[in-house]
């Protein structure tokens, strides 16, 4: 698991898990329960009738209820991340964020279960007695040598597959890229000479899987605090080391590295030390995995060897071992045949199956995702980037395919390609697009600077410290410095490096009013009506730095509604030539990702500014890594009924006819018709589009945004935005009262679109 934590701050994580409905997860219904018969339907009396089959023959469980695709993430807290033994309830976090990984990455629902024990026989009862409820146990954050034993046991009298991450999952993720890093040096894995440092779990399940894909035992040297696990040795041994006592004259880390091929480090920072690489074998590959500080850094290595290739657990590094590779969708894989266990075979499949695809070309969505940097098999990515929408599909259908073959599948999979449509359509790729956004800013190349209009507020405060603190960019706060100071002080928040603007005493006032005049005062501006509202109006300052390039992009609305903030934003912004000023939201919902504009702008629009908005929309979708399918929407169905206010929609459409346009649109249509592909295709089959509409232009402003306005508070989706489009310098307008997420996310988009047009 990555940890990013010099990026976060203790207040900043807290504030995450107690925002809104405390924690990271909730129950969510799939069957609609609206009526007294979708009641009598979902309990009694209709409930007893799946019950009776399911006490008949117990396989129908899977068909009846969620058992097919929910995962207990299991811990008793003794060894929680890199903190130790923490306790149960204080693992709880942990496990939820696992939860959450499970259906973010593989649609899995995860449900955590903290197990107040330390007794061996009373874990292993307890998720016993508990494991027919579930499709398969993830074992988590359990502290060696009790988690060798609880999973072998649970695995002995569970017929579902039982996995302890821990162990498994760094191994497997390390295994693909040892493999292409052996690839490239030109070894083999049966050749090669190698150390483990750290006889944990993690340590001796590598040595383990490692074994399997044919690196002889005593190729391996184990070394734990002590030094190495030798034949013969007793001090601090167990069962679980001995199977991995080699025949050697080395006793110390030192003694095991000279000469070796590789290192793979599951200890502590400074494990390795500089000599012990300098006396490494040509081209040696180093896996410094521990968390949060590598056991050696990659920057010193290669002051040392300039051949090495180097991966870490962290993500601002490149080849992260990162687990979130594996247990996802080895568990997915498993899940769809319902494997009776997680045997070796399937962990190896799974290896293999990552090292291919960090060795296939990489499509540029992935590389949009990070930064835009290019990423090309070779010594900087050996494993795929965790944000690879392929590992959908790669990762479960080896695992799945290995299963079958070694017998554990009871439902094998009889139609591959079927197999690979059905999981690429889990996901939506909206996270990844917002991950690509983020990834980018912080990879830019100078630090984009972004204006927070209302600098004294505290979400504010908190918002630009939070995007200064995950390398998003330079934040400045509009504000008077001393209001700014005290309210971080009451906050018990530190910040000396924000910067700070008071409007009233800038040294750029004399040159804000002047420019502000020349574009005001034909509209019936004095100047010093425009010296007023650069000295008092926050959001006309701030726009005017941007406007002058004193700043890159700007974020405000916090406490102003949109209306009055876009007026003051306009006073010193225009319209991007050739562009029209919208409002675009982003809505993510029932696992899809769907677009609205105009949220924010024009009233009324016009058929010519319905086609302009699609037009831009469009090529914002593309942008963020989707494929356009534009519907024009109205309470008409192509002519059904046909009313006079449908006709302006109509034109729209006829409007886009008559233009050299590269996406897909029509219409007029109803939402569900645009939305229900099978709908559209059985009653509409004339309809252009090829599949459901995720960009959804609406007939008025009122529509647009009550809808999204609607979903954003009553429904199950969430809601990004509305992203500003089509003005002359960046600049995004949150809602009123708008949290610190929100604040980050409009400054991010913002600083997305002012490095974008940087480069182009």
């Amino acid at each position: 698991m990555s940890n990013d934590s010099s990026r976060t701050t203790d207040q900043e994580a807290l504030d995450f898990h107690a925002n809104g409905r405390p924690g990271k997860l909730e129950i969510k219904a799939t069957k609609a329960l609206t009526t007294q018969r979708d009641l009598s339907l979902a309990y009694s009396p209709g409930v007893a009738i799946p019950c009776l089959r399911i006490s008949e023959d117990p396989a129908k469980a899977y068909d009846y209820t969620a058992k097919g695709n929910t995962v207990a993430v299991v811990s008793n807290g003794t060894a929680v991340l890199g903190l130790g033994d923490l306790g149960a309830l204080a693992s709880k976090p942990v496990m939820e964020g696992k939860a959450v990984l499970f259906k973010r990455f593989a649609d899995v629902d995860g449900i955590d279960l903290e197990v107040d024990t330390r007794d061996v026989d009373e874990f292993v009862n307890c998720v016993r007695f508990l494991g027919s409820t579930f499709g398969g146990i993830n074992l988590e954050d359990i502290k060696a040598p009790e988690c060798f034993i609880i999973e072998q046991r649970l695995r002995e009298l569970l017929d579902i597959p039982v996995f302890h991450d821990d162990q498994h999952g760094t191994a497997i993720i390390a295994a693909a890229g040892l493999i292409n890093a052996v690839h490239l040096t030109g070894r083999e894995l049966a050749s090669i000479k190698m150390v483990i440092n750290g006889a944990g779990s993690a340590g001796i399940a590598c040595a383990e899987l490692l074994n399997a894909m044919g690196v002889p035992n005593n190729s391996i040297t184990l070394c734990d605090t002590r030094g190495v696990i030798y034949q013969g040795r007793e001090d601090g041994m167990n069962q679980w080391k001995s199977a991995h006592a080699v025949k050697s004259d080395a006793r110390s880390l030192e003694d095991a590295m000279k000469d070796a091929d590789v290192f793979f480090g599951l200890s502590v920072k400074g494990a390795l030390t500089a000599d012990m690489v300098k006396s490494m074998a040509d081209q040696p590959i180093i896996f410094a995995m521990a968390n949060p500080d590598p056991e050696i850094t990659p920057e010193e290595v290669r002051e040392i060897r300039d051949d090495a290739i180097i991966a870490t657990g962290r993500s601002d590094y490149p080849n992260q071992v990162n687990n979130v590779l594996g247990f996802p969708y080895i568990f997915r894989g498993a899940l769809d045949v319902r494997a009776s266990t997680i045997n070796m075979e399937m962990k190896v499949a799974a290896a293999e199956a990552l090292a291919s695809l960090a060795r296939e070309d990489v499509p540029d969505e992935v590389d949009k995702a990070y930064a835009g940097r290019r990423l090309r098999y070779g010594r900087d990515y050996i494993i795929p980037a965790p944000f690879d929408p392929r590992l959908i599909v790669a990762v479960p259908k080896a695992v799945a395919q290995a299963a079958i073959t070694t017998g554990v599948a009871r439902k094998p999979i009889t139609d591959i390609t079927l197999y690979e449509q059905e999981l690429s359509a889990r996901l939506d790729p909206a996270a990844s697009s917002l991950q690509g956004i983020f990834e980018k800013v912080r990879a830019a190349q100078s630090p984009t600077r972004i204006v927070f209009a209302e600098g004294e507020e505290e979400p504010t405060i908190r918002a630009a410290l939070a995007f200064h603190n995950a390398g998003y960019g330079t934040p400045i706060l509009v504000g008077r410095e001393d209001r700014v100071r005290e309210t971080m002080k009451t906050m018990g928040l530190t910040g000396d490096f924000l910067e700070i603007h008071n409007a009233r005493l800038s040294e750029h006032n004399t040159h804000y009013a002047e420019f502000l005049y020349q574009r005001l005062q034909r509209n019936g501006a004095l100047l010093r009506d425009c010296q007023r509202m650069v000295n008092q109006n926050r959001n006309v300052f701030a726009a005017c730095m941007v406007a002058n390039g004193h700043a890159d992009a700007m974020v405000s609305g916090l406490t102003r509604s949109f209306g009055v903030t876009y007026e003051d934003i306009t006073r010193a912004i225009d319209p991007k030539p050739g562009h029209r000023v919208f409002g675009m939201s982003m809505m993510m919902l029932d696992g899809r990702s769907v677009f609205i504009a105009d949220t924010s702008v024009h009233e009324l629009p016009t058929p010519e500014q319905m086609a302009d908005i699609a037009i831009q929309s469009a090529e914002q979708a593309r942008a963020m890594g989707y494929e356009p399918r534009v519907a024009f929407l109205s309470f008409s169905n192509f002519g059904n009924p046909m009313r006079a206010k449908a006709l302006r929609i109509r034109e729209a459409v006829n409007v886009l006819d008559g233009m050299d346009v590269d996406f897909e649109y029509d219409g007029e249509m109803q939402a569900n018709v645009a939305l229900d592909y099978d709908l559209m295709r059985q009653l509409y089959p004339f309809c252009r589009l090829t599949g459901p509409a995720n960009i959804l232009i609406m007939p008025a402003l009122h529509s647009a945004n009550i809808v999204s306005k609607l979903i954003q508070k009553v429904g199950s989706g969430t809601v990004i935005g509305p992203m500003l489009l089509g003005l002359s310098h960046p600049a995004q307008i949150v809602t009123l009262g708008a949290t610190v997420n929100d604040l980050v996310v409009a400054a991010g988009l913002a600083a997305h679109e002012a490095i974008t047009r940087k480069q182009t």
